[in-house]
């Protein structure tokens, strides 16, 4: 269950902060302006000051503090769905919704294509036929899993 109330400067405003966080990580490191001495200097916007670009200077242990305030504990998920996007029933929901707004539902749709079929569509090759003589079938004799890479270095995430 969930309750909301009316936000006190409208729905916009609630839109805008909410959006600030949905897909993004705490902070990616081009916001990041110097690190040294035991403190971190890096830039943010002021939403509260027509949304000027500001520095802040925070002791490293403090910076970490903020930062680890926006990591999710275990188990737990980013975004979370309600209404009709919610996993119980989502598909009758969704099948109401498009039904309401006259839509095509799933199974009034063309049978569901894989994707060898959708790339014969799109190009006109098929990648079922021999591609030299574009007669004989074929045949998947063995799949091999995806080579181990190894990175020597940590790769920038953000």
């Amino acid at each position: 269950m969930v309750y909301a109330k009316r936000p006190f400067a409208g729905p916009q405003q609630v839109l805008d902060y909410v959006g600030r966080y949905t897909h993004r990580v705490a902070i990616s490191n081009n916001r990041l302006t110097d690190i040294d001495n035991g403190r971190v200097q890096f830039h943010w916007k002021d939403y509260r000051d027509n949304s000027k670009i500001k520095v802040m200077d925070l002791v490293a242990d403090e910076f970490i503090r903020r930062f680890l305030l926006h990591v999710l504990p275990e188990g737990f998920q980013r975004i979370r769905y309600y209404g009709f996007l919610a996993n119980r029933d989502r598909r009758k929901k969704l099948a109401l919704c498009r039904h309401l707004l006259g839509m095509q539902t799933a199974s009034q749709t063309t049978s569901i294509k894989d994707y060898r079929e959708r790339y014969q569509d799109l190009t006109g090759r098929s990648l079922t036929l021999c591609p030299r003589c574009q007669q004989g079938q074929v045949v998947i004799v063995e799949s091999l899993p995806p080579a181990l890479c190894r990175i020597p270095f940590p790769l920038d995430s953000s």
